[in-house]
């Protein structure tokens, strides 16, 4: 008897029609109407020493935002979220809120229910964003030039608010927009018509910036040119290199970077002609594991489940996160580890899984295995930090962890460098948290400038 033919990989564009794209892919959380936000600011207790405030990356004064669009005014509860945050607007639609500010406000502790602090912020930011105006004015020009490698969240919050201080911005980035990982890796249910261009059309409104984009570091621009035309460079590089699964047939045609394949997706201008698998498996457990299984039965695929080594309460998305997955469709499969990728004519036709558990703390392989077909397979299982450029000078900057080793205002080991966002040794992959690191890396660059200013003077 003759061995059965290779069963071919279902993969294919098209797979719903654009009614039911439009719908998979639409705004995750509609915008508040005036009445609704004014309803919803109207629960606030406005407390003293807000725990929201608290636990906000940014520090904004939230209470008091909430207040101003409670008054009818908000067009200055923006005002107030952007002079903390001016990336305020993303972060409304991508913090997760139900982690941060809203897990500790008081109506969720009392009642289950928090006040919704991430739509009302982007209840006023959209309000303020619609006007075409920009709140800030630009201090009068220092005559200093900081170089910002790097357009995403963490470059462009240290950009602005050097440029709002007088300082001359430059901002390199590899690539051809801006806006790193909001333009690039947010699932575009979440930031949908193209609001990342449009905040960052926003945030050049301050004056004194501007781009080259396509080039990279030690790739068309040097770090030791930088240090030497600028009076200081910030390093927003995030995290370039992907983990690897460690599994056989890792290299099988249909085996994915979820990184990559999100990146392609946000750009991808007909989502009809994006093609996807009939069955999907994506191995991980954060917000990149999510947004993939979720745009991936978006598409159209029937089955997507996602598979993580550890159990549901070690997901580092949040229980919010992966109740969107469920209700979407996907399947979460828990103490599952990959250990062989099976290929048919070189392309992933099912992804074999051995078991773990918990014993004594520690996680181990338990000998059992077991298989899912799939056409295509996501890896989502971390980024790295990859120094190209960063080692030219010397021993180059000091790494901690595998990432830049910064001190509590962002300097690096290396004179005139500072960094932010997740390339740190501290970075959280939030993109509110990449943007307190541009602020504060920016206001100490102001600090140490003024100070040269100053014994330059004497």
């Amino acid at each position: 008897m003759s061995d059965p033919l290779p069963r071919r990989p279902d993969i294919r564009a098209g797979r719903l029609p654009a009614e039911e794209l439009a719908t998979g892919f639409a705004d995750l959380h509609p915008a508040l109407e005036r009445h609704e936000a004014l309803v919803e600011a109207d629960r606030c207790y406005f407390c003293y020493d807000a725990p929201c405030m608290n636990a906000c990356p940014t520090a904004i004064d939230i209470p008091l935002f909430i207040r101003e669009i409670q008054a009818g005014n908000p067009i200055g509860a923006a005002k107030t979220i952007l002079s903390q945050n001016i990336l305020g607007g993303m972060c409304a639609r991508v913090c997760p809120t139900e982690t941060l500010c809203e897990e500790v406000c008081v109506r969720e502790v009392a009642e289950g229910k928090p006040v919704q602090i991430g739509m009302l912020q982007r209840h006023a930011t959209d309000t303020l964003m619609a006007t075409g105006e920009h709140p800030f004015k630009r201090a009068a020009a220092t005559g200093r030039r900081i170089a910002v490698v790097g357009a995403g969240p963490a470059g462009l919050s240290a950009a602005h608010r050097l440029a709002m201080l007088g300082h001359d911005v430059t901002i390199y980035d590899a690539r051809e927009k801006p806006g790193g990982l909001n333009e690039y890796g947010i699932a575009a249910y979440k930031a949908t018509e193209d609001f990342a261009q449009k905040e960052v059309a926003f945030l050049l409104k301050i004056g004194g910036i501007t781009f080259e984009t396509g080039k990279a570091l030690g790739q068309g621009i040097h770090l030791a040119d930088l240090r030497r035309d600028f009076d200081a460079v910030f390093l927003g590089l995030g995290l370039a290199g992907v983990n690897a699964l460690g599994a056989d047939g890792e290299a099988s045609s249909g085996s994915h970077d979820a990184v990559a394949w999100i990146a392609d997706l946000r750009q991808t201008a007909d989502l009809s002609g994006l093609p996807v698998g009939r069955r999907v498996v994506v191995i991980g457990g954060g917000m990149t594991a999510i947004d993939a299984a979720v745009q991936a039965k978006a598409l159209g695929a029937e089955e997507v489940t996602i598979a993580y080594r550890r159990g549901r309460e070690a997901m580092n998305a949040s229980p919010y996160e992966q109740e969107v997955a469920a209700t979407r469709g996907v399947h979460l499969r828990f103490h599952l580890q990959p250990k062989r990728i099976h290929a048919e004519d070189g392309h992933v036709a099912a992804i074999e899984l051995e078991r773990t558990m918990i014993e004594n703390g520690k996680l181990v392989l338990t000998g059992e295995t077991v298989t899912i077909e799939a056409d295509q397979v996501f890896k989502a299982i971390g980024q790295t930090f990859l120094p190209h450029g960063t080692e030219a000078e010397g021993e180059g900057i000091a790494l901690e962890r595998g990432r830049i080793r910064v001190d509590a205002a962002r300097r690096t080991s290396l004179e005139g460098v500072w960094a932010g966002g997740d390339c740190i040794a501290e970075g959280e992959d939030l993109t509110v948290v990449a943007v307190e690191d541009g602020k504060v890396a920016a206001m100490d660059i102001h600090a140490a400038l003024t100070a040269a200013d100053r014994v330059a003077a004497e």
